[in-house]
């Protein structure tokens, strides 16, 4: 029985997603589901594009997964998500020869975050900073490093600068998603004798795939086992796996996400 192709979506938060995707679509080909990928510059845009149904299942950052189940009504539903977007958490950074070691310490200074929109690195961070009793702009002083506003934080840029801040001393404290921390533990953008980190935030989960409302339940499963078998082993799937940063795609959950749903009720986002 001939279908037409399954449309995902996707946003270009970097040049290389053409790529990724390009690669995942020759793969779905090889495994007889046709697919096409549609692009969009912005989170926004997309999940316009899924609730008008021009795309089936849309490659969502958590905010936007969120918007789409605001504006569906609930009716949009989950699909797989990568197993790096499990259990990350937020870190709190400071200098080493501050006088800050608790999240208490905070008061009355000045914090770095990342882009306006970036659920890692400004509205989980101040969620968390507001069940501390630290509220934003009364407590502590925000100081927003709004690089790639639109794209859900999906871009290390405002982190990158928060870092850069507080090294510098514009800021006392700064916030990124624990593996950027990570990464730059390792390749010395850290030094840790001169930056620490003194508070993370609970685990949250960060992007899934979502499916629009009416994509029928027999299509999502047959792109699902295709997706599910891509394979880190084989050399031209790592390639994409390791610019798309996993190892393996794995089930969608939704329970990583009532952090960032408490932030944005919280904060008004969507207002």
């Amino acid at each position: 029985m001939h279908h037409e192709s399954i449309k995902i979506g996707a946003v270009i938060y970097d040049p290389k997603v053409t790529v990724i995707w390009g690669i995942i679509a020759d793969f779905f080909r090889q495994n007889h589901l046709d697919v096409e990928c549609l692009f969009y510059k912005d989170y926004r845009t997309q999940v316009d594009a899924l609730l008008a149904a021009q795309i089936d299942i849309a490659w969502n950052s958590p905010l936007a997964w969120i918007d789409s189940v605001i504006r569906s009504n609930h009716t949009c539903t989950k699909s797989a998500m990568r197993d790096t977007d499990q259990d990350r958490s937020t870190v709190f950074l400071a200098r080493a020869n501050s006088t800050i070691q608790t999240i208490q310490d905070l008061k009355n200074k000045k914090i770095g975050f990342g882009a306006v929109d970036s659920p890692q690195a400004r509205l989980i961070p101040i969620n968390h900073l507001a069940n501390h009793g630290l509220v934003v702009g009364k407590d502590y002083e925000e100081v927003v490093f709004n690089i790639g506003y639109g794209l859900h934080g999906d871009h290390v840029g405002g982190e990158y600068d928060a870092l850069e801040a507080l090294k510098q001393g514009t800021v006392d404290a700064s916030v990124c998603v624990d593996l950027n921390y990570e990464a730059w533990r390792k390749d010395g953008t850290i030094d840790e004798t001169q930056i620490v980190c003194f508070e993370k935030t609970p685990l949250f989960d960060h992007c899934i795939f979502t499916v629009r409302e009416g994509f029928l339940k027999e299509r999502l499963r047959e792109w699902e086992a295709v997706l599910f078998k891509m394979d880190y082993t084989n050399p031209k799937h790592k390639e994409m796996m390791d610019m798309e940063g996993l190892k393996q795609w794995v089930d969608g959950r939704t329970s990583g996400f009532a952090q960032l749903q408490e932030a944005v009720e919280r904060l008004n986002f969507f207002k």
